[in-house]
């Protein structure tokens, strides 16, 4: 499966000057809800991630909201395992709303739509670890960390994108006069 034609054809590759939620700029941004609003491509997504598992058994599949509601879902339907999602909380951090069952010693995978430096995610898997439960791996659609998201197991994406991430301060698309677009 070519992902990244999947993001050109539904229009979710976008190019410009985008601040990106990491708080970095970059001239690409990748607006995966655009591609997950589409039944079949998101089953699609989700059914190429689990195969990047076919041995592993989880128990639960957790994304952080509200990129990684849809994700988590169709991963988790493709694995036969629960979804799960972490929300943010007021002070910077996440949390599983009650009702959504994670207990200790269950397995799980962490999944993203995109990964720049992987701070989302590493919140959602703290948020899951917090009630005990043991992350197995992690995945994303789209990995445009350069190789630099590490989260202490295996991790895996459908795609990597060459894309850079400027610190604002060093942004040349700043130092143009672009104009920033908030995503």
């Amino acid at each position: 499966m070519d992902v990244l034609e999947l993001y050109r054809k539904t229009g979710a590759l976008l190019e410009g000057h985008f601040l990106l939620r990491s708080g970095r700029h970059s001239p690409v941004f990748l607006q995966s809800a655009a591609l997950l609003q589409h039944p079949l491509f998101a089953e699609a997504v989700g059914e190429a991630i689990a195969e990047k598992f076919p041995d592993e058994r989880f128990d639960f599949v957790i994304g952080p909201a509200i990129g990684g509601v849809v994700l988590s879902f169709v991963v988790a339907r493709a694995l036969g395992a629960r979804a799960v999602f972490a929300e943010k909380t007021p002070e910077g951090g996440m949390t599983i709303r009650p009702g959504l069952e994670v207990n200790a010693g269950d397995r799980f995978l962490a999944v993203e739509d995109v990964v720049t430096t992987g701070g989302s995610l590493r919140k959602a898997i703290e948020a899951a670890q917090a009630r005990g439960a043991v992350l197995q791996a992690a995945a994303a659609i789209i990995d445009r960390s350069g190789g630099s998201a590490r989260f202490g197991v295996p991790f895996v994406a459908l795609a990597r994108l060459e894309a850079p991430a400027y610190d604002p301060e060093a942004c040349p698309l700043c130092r143009l006069g672009r104009p920033l677009e908030e995503v």
